[in-house]
């Protein structure tokens, strides 16, 4: 009797690396947050909207320093609402729970930047486009010398014209290695000998890199206490409905998910299950699903949600206006 009372104090008490998913919170992109406009618009016309347009999360339990127990795991697991993956796939071994958190934050605000683009290309607005330090690790080998908002002309004295240049130049080098960095940092040129390090097998200097876009006119989205980039095709929903007249979502409550980048192509995100069912029970009626993240959702649709596949913001902005219509019925869904 003792030893089955210890083994069930254990099972509450004993950390495993494993994480939690569970269907989170919507919100939406055309309501408020703490008593303020979600997406806010200085400098141009915006118009009066209805319905929906939310973005879905999902909370995660346990991590360094969080550990879920072994009671936890139990009870996840006969959940089908839930699911279970080991701790490496969200916190890399090597990585704090704190560069997780900053990285996050990063693809956050990223995100936001690349989904206001995205949303005033749309309308026929220009915006220009710079490759730009939008964070620095605490902890980075060179913190002290790089500053986010620092443009990156070249690496290693060769020009890069976009993030995937940048990153495929520092990992030539080895961590603990030195790179030079050419960078333009309140219209002056600096030089900057940064040492590298490993992270996620990865060679970097420790910074978040991020596109600067050259807006005719201010949106801000602040989106509360939530990170990663799956809210992106959303936003850029949102923000489009703000500067464009009419209620594009027809007073329909759509829900959806899905990054998106500064060409409008929409991609895939983790957990996708959980959102459905977050979606489902937040009220929503119609989803907007990544094309890319279909065999995840064939056979996991709730009850009373409708899934329309996309793979653009053009398509995503085409399926939100044909609900609008009632002209819903041949939208492209997640099939076998």
């Amino acid at each position: 009797m003792f030893l089955l009372i210890a083994l069930a104090a254990l099972s509450t008490i004993v950390g495993l690396p494993y994480v939690i998913m569970k269907p989170g919170p919507i919100t939406n992109t055309l309501g408020k947050l703490s008593g303020k406009d979600l997406i806010t618009v200085s400098g141009a016309p915006t118009y009066p909207t209805q319905g929906a347009l939310d973005f879905t999360t999902v909370r995660v339990a346990g991590g360094p320093g969080f550990r879920v127990t072994v009671w936890d795991v139990l009870k996840a697991a006969v959940d089908p609402n839930e699911a279970v993956v080991k701790e490496e796939l969200y916190f890399p071994k090597g990585v704090t729970d704190k560069q997780v958190e900053e990285e996050s934050t990063a693809e956050m605000i990223d995100s936001q930047q690349e989904a206001i683009a995205v949303a005033l290309k749309a309308t026929g607005q220009k915006v220009p486009t710079q490759v730009v330090i939008g964070q620095v690790a605490q902890d980075a080998p060179s913190a002290a010398l790089l500053k986010a908002g620092d443009r990156v002309l070249a690496v290693d004295g060769k020009k890069v014209d976009g993030p995937d240049a940048i990153r495929s130049a520092i990992s030539t080098h080895k961590p603990g290695d030195t790179v030079a960095l050419s960078l333009l940092r309140n219209g002056k040129d600096v030089q900057v000998e940064a040492k590298t390090r490993e992270s996620d097998g990865r060679t970097t200097v420790g910074v978040f890199l991020g596109t600067r876009f050259d807006f005719p006119f201010d949106v801000k989205i602040d989106a509360g206490n939530v990170g990663g980039p799956s809210a992106g095709t959303m936003f850029a929903l949102g923000v489009y409905d703000r500067i464009t007249p009419g209620a594009l979502t027809g007073g329909q409550k759509i829900a959806g998910t899905g990054t998106i980048d500064a060409t409008g192509t929409v991609g895939a995100i983790g957990g996708i299950r959980q959102k459905l069912v977050g979606a489902r029970d937040g009220g929503a009626k119609w989803f907007l699903a990544p094309a890319s993240n279909c065999d995840e959702v064939v056979g996991h649709v709730p009850d009373g949600l409708r899934v329309v596949r996309i793979a653009s913001f053009d398509e995503a902005r085409k399926s939100v206006e044909a609900i609008a219509a009632g002209r819903a019925t041949d939208l492209p869904t997640c099939t076998k």
